[in-house]
């Protein structure tokens, strides 16, 4: 194990900076990623939040051509 890993880490040195980084971010992400379960509830939990702020009206609908309208000026 401990030969693989630093045959893998000689390996990830000889990439260039940018594909280091790539891998960095991508190793990080993966400490803090949620489990698919994890991930679900989290979804489920949001989708009846934003119901619950459309049936008090606390939030309101709008039409998916302005939203993607409202999306593409704001990258404008």
């Amino acid at each position: 194990m401990a030969a693989d890993s630093a045959l893998l880490e000689s390996h990830v040195l000889e990439l260039d900076l940018n594909a280091r980084t790539r891998l960095a971010e991508g190793l990080l992400l993966s400490l803090d990623a949620p489990t698919e379960e994890e991930n679900l509830s989290l979804w489920v939990a949001e989708a009846e939040r934003r119901l619950r702020d459309l049936r008090t009206g606390k939030a309101k609908e709008i039409p998916a051509r302005e939203a993607l309208d409202r999306a593409r000026a704001a990258l404008l």
